[in-house]
């Protein structure tokens, strides 16, 4: 079974400022760290892979830096590594990003099976995986929290929904997006850092991955962020009920049902 995992290095800082003329996330001078849910993706790739045997590679887009996250990925036990990096990429929204991950996809070459977390804690918008599969025109599963069952030619997953969960059969090729539940990331061993370090990556560029010009960076990025603005803050109130538990219940359901809330 071959595995591609798309991951992505995201700034570290909950505090991170948006520039007020691109309307772009500052990445300068901010600590970068893999993307928490793609822990996730990795995780489970590498349990695949031991499961079933094959390879996985990660794939990521971004600046040179982004490397430091690929090597993570190999240090908890991904085979190899890619990396896109190049001006032309710069200020892709998720339709460029996943277009360019799709033909990455499609020059890594007979792959199976692509993994990504359920969404980047700096966008949240979830849909760059989605949009590979949409790319390379092959079937989907999205949620993911658990794989049942695997074989040469398919998957077996279970995948949340709004009143519990599907059972689906995906044929391969097939992307997944999963969940945080679907297992523990481990942790990197010294070997694992150590091979890490030696890795050579690869880095690729536009021209190596066939990608037309048109259709990557601001340019061929079809939405734009015209507006941001922080959330209003929130107007809390703490109060203190006072009484046995039973009264202290009944007060707190009398409070919710005046507010609306029950």
């Amino acid at each position: 079974m071959k595995i591609v995992v798309c991951i992505k290095q995201v700034p570290a800082s909950s505090d991170a400022k948006i520039d007020p003329e691109t309307k772009r996330i500052i990445r300068e001078g901010m600590k970068a760290v893999l993307n928490p849910f793609d822990t996730y993706a990795v995780e489970e790739a590498v349990q695949l892979r031991n499961r079933f045997g094959g390879e996985v590679i990660v794939l990521s887009m971004g600046p040179e830096k982004a490397a430091h996250s690929l090597r993570e990925a190999i240090s908890v036990g991904a085979d190899r590594a890619v990396l896109l990096s190049d001006r032309a990429f710069g200020g892709s929204d998720t339709w460029a990003t996943s277009y360019a991950l799709a033909k990455a996809v499609e020059k890594i070459g007979g792959v199976d099976l692509v993994i990504c977390g359920k969404q980047a804690v700096d966008g949240d918008t979830a849909q760059v995986g989605p949009g590979i599969a949409a790319h390379l025109d092959w079937v989907q599963a999205t949620y993911v929290l658990k794989v049942e069952d695997a074989s040469e030619t398919g998957i077996r997953v279970r995948r949340m929904n709004e009143d519990g969960y599907d059972v689906c059969e995906v044929d391969f090729p097939a992307v997944l997006t999963v969940l945080k539940d679907i297992n523990r990331p481990r942790v990197p061993t010294l070997k694992g850092s150590l091979a890490a370090l030696r890795e050579e990556i690869p880095v690729w560029k536009p021209a190596d991955i066939g990608a037309e010009l048109e259709k990557i960076g601001l340019d061929g990025s079809p939405t734009r962020v015209v507006k941001t603005a922080p959330p209003p803050p929130r107007n809390t109130v703490t109060r203190v009920l006072e009484g046995t538990p039973a009264e202290s219940v009944r007060e707190l359901v009398k409070d919710l049902r005046t507010r609306g809330i029950l």
